[in-house]
C-alpha cells in the first residue's frame, strides 16, 4: 500500500534553557546548562539537590487560573508547548476538518506532583478522606492529550503513550503512522514531564541514577565523560505538528522537515539496564532505517539519549560504531540532555525539536560539560564536545530508550 507523506509545520518548547522554541534554540547553539540547586521543595538532606527546571514562568500567563488550578503541571506544559506549535503551523482552527485532527501525547509518569500532595495532605489529616475532586483527572497521564483536545475542539484520535523515556518518541510515531495511514489530516504530538518532585528525585536517587555532583550543578550532566555519574533529571514539554504534506502544501504552510520513519524494540534483557552490547538501541536505529528505506549512510547527525548514566552512555556509542560502520565517523553526535537534563517521558520532544532546528540552522547543538575522556568511549567519534558546529544537515536521527528496556527511533529529512 502507497503511505502518505507527513511533514512537520509547528513547533514548540517549554525547557530549562528556554520558553519557546526560538529561545530553546538559543539555548542549545550557545550551550548553556539548565542545572542549578532545586527551588520546587527543599532538597536539603537528599542526596542529589539540583535538577534542570524551568524558569522565569508563569502559568497564569497561559491558561487562566481557575483552569489551570485543574492540572498537574505536566498538563500545563503541555498545552503551553502546543499552544506554541498550533500558532506556529498556521492552521486555521476555524477551517480545517477537526475530526481529522488528533491528540498523541507521551509522558512517563504523569501527575506524580498531584499525587504526592493528596497523599500528604490526607498522612497529615486524621485519617478522615478529603481529596481535590480533580485528584484523579490531574494525575493521570492521559489528561495531557485531554485538556489539549478539549481546548481546540481536536476530535480525531487521543492517547497518552507510557513506555518510560521513550515514552514521547513513542508518540511521535504513532502520530506519524496515523497521518500516513490516511487516518488524520494532522497530529499535535510530543511529550512532556514534571518530575522534579520528592518521590521522583528520591526514588532516582536510591536507583542510584542520578548525578550527585551537589558542588558543581551546572556541569553535572556530561554524557560521555569519564567522570559522569549520572542524570539530571528535567522538567517541560515539547510539541510537533504533524501533517499531511498534501494538506500542508495545499493551504501554503511553511515546512520544518519531513517525518521519513520511526522505529522500535525492546532489549529484553533488566528492567533497568540497557543490553550491555546496546542490542536494543541497535535495534531500534535499525528499524527506523528501514522505515525509512534509508542507507545508515544518509544520516548527518544524531541526537543520542545519552544520558550521562555510566551504563547507557558507551552501550548506545557500541551500537552506533556496529550499525554505521565507518560512517559512524563521518557523522556528528550529541547529547543535547548536558543541557536540558533528561526530561523522562518528555525527553523524545524537546530532543525531536533540537534534531528538527539544527538541521533548519545547518548546525549541530553540543554535548557540553566534557572534561575527561572516557576510554571506553571510541574517540573516533564526533561527539561534538563543548561547542556546537556547523555543518550540512539533510537528514537527523534522534533516540529514545526507557526503563524496561523500551527503544523507539525518529528520522527526519530535510524539505
Amino acid at each position: 500500500m502507497s503511505f502518505k507523506r507527513v511533514v512537520v509545520t509547528g513547533i514548540g518548547a517549554l525547557t530549562p534553557i528556554g520558553n519557546t522554541a526560538p529561545e530553546y534554540w538559543e539555548g542549545l547553539k550557545n550551550g548553556v546548562s539548565g542545572s542549578d540547586y532545586i527551588t520546587k521543595f527543599d532538597a536539603e538532606k537528599f542526596r542529589t539537590r539540583f535538577a534542570c527546571e524551568i524558569k522565569n514562568f508563569d502559568v497564569n500567563n497561559f491558561i487562566p487560573r481557575q483552569e489551570a488550578r485543574k492540572m498537574d503541571a505536566f498538563a500545563q506544559y503541555a498545552i503551553v508547548a502546543s499552544d506554541e506549535a498550533i500558532k506556529d503551523s498556521g492552521l486555521d482552527l476555524e477551517k480545517v476538518d477537526k475530526n481529522k485532527i488528533g491528540v498523541i501525547w507521551g509522558s512517563g509518569i504523569g501527575g506524580l506532583r498531584t499525587f504526592e500532595d493528596e497523599c500528604f495532605n490526607f498522612a497529615k489529616g486524621d485519617g478522615t478522606p478529603k481529596f481535590n475532586p480533580f485528584f484523579i483527572p490531574k494525575m493521570i497521564a492521559d489528561s495531557a492529550s485531554g485538556v489539549i483536545s478539549i481546548r481546540h475542539g481536536f476530535r480525531g484520535v487521543n492517547y497518552v503513550t507510557v513506555s518510560a523515556c521513550s515514552s514521547a518518541n513513542n508518540a511521535i510515531i504513532d502520530a506519524f503512522n496515523y497521518i500516513r495511514l490516511g487516518r488524520l489530516k494532522a497530529c499535535v504530538t510530543g511529550g512532556s514531564e514534571a518530575p522534579v518532585t520528592i518521590a521522583s528525585v528520591g526514588g532516582f536517587t536510591a536507583l542510584r541514577a542520578m548525578s550527585e555532583r551537589n558542588d558543581d550543578p551546572k556541569t553535572a550532566s556530561r554524557p560521555y565523560d569519564k567522570d559522569r555519574d549520572g542524570f539530571v533529571v528535567g522538567e517541560g514539554s515539547g510539541a510537533l505538528i504533524l501533517e499531511e504534506y498534501e494538506h500542508a502544501v495545499a493551504r501554503g504552510a511553511k515546512i520544518y522537515a519531513e517525518m521519513i520513519g520511526g522505529g522500535f524494540s525492546s532489549d529484553a534483557y533488566h528492567i533497568t539496564a540497557p543490553h550491555p552490547e546496546g542490542y536494543g538501541a541497535l535495534l531500534s536505529m535499525q528499524d527506523a532505517l528501514d522505515d525509512a528505506n534509508i542507507k545508515p549512510e544518509e544520516i548527518d547527525y544524531i541526537n543520542t539519549h545519552g544520558t550521562s548514566t555510566p551504563l547507557g552512555d558507551p552501550q548506545e556509542l557500541k551500537a552506533i560504531v556496529e550499525l554505521f560502520g565507518e560512517h559512524a565517523y563521518k557523522l556528528n553526535i550529541s547529547s543535547t540532555k548536558s543541557m536540558t537534563g533528561h526530561l523522562l517521558g518528555g525527553a523524545g520532544a524537546v530532543e525531536a525539536v533540537a534534531s528538527i532546528l539544527a538541521m533548519q540552522h545547518q548546525i549541530v547543538p553540543p554535548t557540553i560539560n566534557h572534561v575527561t575522556e572516557d576510554p571506553t568511549v571510541d574517540n573516533r567519534l564526533n561527539l561534538t564536545l563543548n561547542q556546537a558546529q556547523s555543518r550540512k544537515i539533510d537528514v537527523v536521527l534522534s533516540n529514545g530508550f526507557g526503563f524496561g528496556g523500551h527503544n523507539a527511533t525518529v528520522i527526519f529529512r530535510k524539505i
